[in-house]
Protein backbone atom coordinates (compact mmCIF):
# COMPACT_ATOMS: atom_id res chain seq x y z
CA UNK A 1 0.00 0.00 0.00
CA UNK A 2 1.13 3.49 -0.93
CA UNK A 3 1.77 5.85 2.16
CA UNK A 4 -0.16 9.20 2.81
CA UNK A 5 1.64 12.30 1.76
CA UNK A 6 0.13 13.54 4.90
CA UNK A 7 1.56 12.28 8.27
CA UNK A 8 -0.49 14.21 10.35
CA UNK A 9 2.33 14.87 12.66
CA UNK A 10 2.84 18.67 12.24
CA UNK A 11 -0.94 19.29 12.90
CA UNK A 12 -0.30 20.81 16.25
CA UNK A 13 2.31 23.46 14.47
CA UNK A 14 5.37 21.35 15.29
CA UNK A 15 7.88 19.64 12.31
CA UNK A 16 10.61 17.42 12.63
CA UNK A 17 14.24 18.31 12.43
CA UNK A 18 16.46 15.65 10.27
CA UNK A 19 17.70 14.65 13.25
CA UNK A 20 14.71 13.88 14.90
CA UNK A 21 13.59 16.50 17.23
CA UNK A 22 10.60 18.76 17.44
CA UNK A 23 10.09 22.45 16.89
CA UNK A 24 7.83 24.79 16.35
CA UNK A 25 7.58 25.45 12.41
CA UNK A 26 7.71 28.82 12.86
CA UNK A 27 11.15 28.96 14.82
CA UNK A 28 14.61 30.82 13.51
CA UNK A 29 15.50 27.26 12.45
CA UNK A 30 12.63 26.41 10.51
CA UNK A 31 12.42 30.13 8.94
CA UNK A 32 16.14 29.18 8.18
CA UNK A 33 16.35 25.86 6.18
CA UNK A 34 12.85 26.80 4.61
CA UNK A 35 14.51 29.98 3.06
CA UNK A 36 17.36 27.32 1.61
CA UNK A 37 14.25 25.50 0.16
CA UNK A 38 13.04 28.36 -1.66
CA UNK A 39 16.39 28.89 -3.16
CA UNK A 40 16.15 25.19 -4.48
CA UNK A 41 12.72 26.05 -5.97
CA UNK A 42 13.96 29.61 -7.86
CA UNK A 43 17.10 28.06 -9.57
CA UNK A 44 14.68 25.63 -10.74
CA UNK A 45 12.69 28.24 -12.32
CA UNK A 46 16.23 29.92 -13.38
CA UNK A 47 17.44 26.06 -14.86
CA UNK A 48 13.71 25.72 -16.92
CA UNK A 49 14.64 29.28 -18.86
CA UNK A 50 18.64 29.20 -19.31
CA UNK A 51 19.76 29.13 -22.09
CA UNK A 52 23.01 28.00 -21.78
CA UNK A 53 23.43 24.18 -21.20
CA UNK A 54 27.25 24.91 -19.16
CA UNK A 55 24.57 27.27 -16.58
CA UNK A 56 22.14 24.36 -16.47
CA UNK A 57 24.43 22.11 -15.14
CA UNK A 58 26.00 24.04 -12.53
CA UNK A 59 22.29 24.93 -11.34
CA UNK A 60 21.55 21.21 -11.23
CA UNK A 61 24.86 20.41 -9.47
CA UNK A 62 24.13 23.36 -6.97
CA UNK A 63 20.46 22.01 -6.19
CA UNK A 64 21.61 18.80 -5.39
CA UNK A 65 23.87 20.41 -3.09
CA UNK A 66 21.23 22.48 -1.17
CA UNK A 67 19.93 19.56 -0.56
CA UNK A 68 22.81 18.31 1.71
CA UNK A 69 23.09 22.16 3.30
CA UNK A 70 19.39 21.85 4.22
CA UNK A 71 19.56 18.63 6.50
CA UNK A 72 22.70 20.54 7.82
CA UNK A 73 20.38 23.37 9.00
CA UNK A 74 18.03 21.02 9.87
CA UNK A 75 20.15 18.96 11.88
CA UNK A 76 20.90 19.62 15.75
CA UNK A 77 24.17 17.83 17.07
CA UNK A 78 25.99 15.33 14.66
CA UNK A 79 28.18 15.92 11.93
CA UNK A 80 27.83 18.57 9.19
CA UNK A 81 27.20 17.68 5.69
CA UNK A 82 28.92 20.96 4.10
CA UNK A 83 32.52 21.23 4.51
CA UNK A 84 35.41 24.09 3.53
CA UNK A 85 35.07 21.70 0.25
CA UNK A 86 31.81 22.52 -0.51
CA UNK A 87 33.17 26.27 -0.26
CA UNK A 88 36.30 25.68 -2.79
CA UNK A 89 33.98 24.03 -5.29
CA UNK A 90 31.90 27.46 -5.40
CA UNK A 91 34.43 29.19 -5.77
CA UNK A 92 36.22 27.50 -8.89
CA UNK A 93 33.01 27.13 -10.35
CA UNK A 94 32.29 31.20 -9.74
CA UNK A 95 36.24 31.51 -11.05
CA UNK A 96 35.87 29.30 -13.63
CA UNK A 97 32.07 31.64 -15.56
CA UNK A 98 34.04 34.94 -14.06
CA UNK A 99 36.53 34.14 -16.79
CA UNK A 100 34.52 34.20 -19.59
CA UNK A 101 32.99 37.83 -18.84
CA UNK A 102 34.56 41.03 -19.04
CA UNK A 103 34.87 43.42 -16.45
CA UNK A 104 32.06 45.04 -15.35
CA UNK A 105 31.80 48.81 -15.02
CA UNK A 106 27.81 49.33 -14.51
CA UNK A 107 25.06 48.45 -12.23
CA UNK A 108 23.21 45.01 -13.95
CA UNK A 109 19.84 45.69 -14.39
CA UNK A 110 17.96 42.41 -14.01
CA UNK A 111 15.62 41.20 -16.81
CA UNK A 112 17.76 40.57 -20.33
CA UNK A 113 16.72 37.20 -20.72
CA UNK A 114 14.19 34.97 -19.22
CA UNK A 115 17.16 32.85 -17.62
CA UNK A 116 19.05 35.92 -16.48
CA UNK A 117 16.10 37.34 -14.76
CA UNK A 118 15.42 34.05 -12.74
CA UNK A 119 18.86 33.99 -11.51
CA UNK A 120 18.84 36.92 -10.32
CA UNK A 121 15.55 35.94 -8.31
CA UNK A 122 17.86 33.04 -7.25
CA UNK A 123 20.66 35.73 -6.35
CA UNK A 124 17.70 37.63 -4.06
CA UNK A 125 16.46 34.42 -2.41
CA UNK A 126 19.97 33.57 -1.66
CA UNK A 127 21.03 37.13 0.47
CA UNK A 128 17.03 36.23 2.26
CA UNK A 129 17.94 32.88 3.41
CA UNK A 130 21.75 34.07 4.73
CA UNK A 131 20.12 37.01 6.74
CA UNK A 132 17.52 34.22 8.31
CA UNK A 133 20.61 31.70 8.39
CA UNK A 134 22.61 34.83 10.55
CA UNK A 135 19.47 35.22 12.35
CA UNK A 136 19.87 31.56 13.90
CA UNK A 137 23.33 31.77 14.16
CA UNK A 138 22.80 35.01 17.30
CA UNK A 139 20.72 32.14 18.79
CA UNK A 140 22.15 28.73 17.98
CA UNK A 141 25.11 27.17 16.69
CA UNK A 142 25.35 27.10 12.88
CA UNK A 143 28.04 25.25 10.52
CA UNK A 144 29.93 28.72 9.38
CA UNK A 145 30.81 26.79 5.91
CA UNK A 146 26.73 26.78 5.58
CA UNK A 147 27.24 30.36 6.12
CA UNK A 148 30.33 30.97 3.53
CA UNK A 149 28.36 29.01 0.92
CA UNK A 150 25.45 30.79 0.93
CA UNK A 151 27.10 34.30 0.35
CA UNK A 152 29.19 32.15 -2.45
CA UNK A 153 26.20 30.85 -4.02
CA UNK A 154 24.40 34.69 -4.62
CA UNK A 155 27.82 35.49 -6.16
CA UNK A 156 27.21 32.23 -8.19
CA UNK A 157 23.70 33.44 -9.30
CA UNK A 158 25.03 37.16 -10.29
CA UNK A 159 28.23 35.42 -12.35
CA UNK A 160 25.60 33.30 -13.94
CA UNK A 161 22.91 35.65 -14.61
CA UNK A 162 25.56 37.53 -16.68
CA UNK A 163 26.67 34.25 -17.96
CA UNK A 164 23.14 34.54 -19.44
CA UNK A 165 22.54 38.06 -20.19
CA UNK A 166 25.74 38.48 -22.31
CA UNK A 167 27.25 35.20 -23.43
CA UNK A 168 24.55 34.93 -26.72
Amino acid sequence: MKAAVYTRTGDKGTTGLYTGQRVPKQSVRVEAYGSVDEITSALGLARSLCQHQDVKATIIKVQQLLMSLMADVASIGGQPYITEEHVKMFESTIDKFDEKLEPLGHFVIPGDTPGAAALDLARTTTRRAERNLLRLQEQEEVNQNVLICINRLSDLCFILERVEAELN
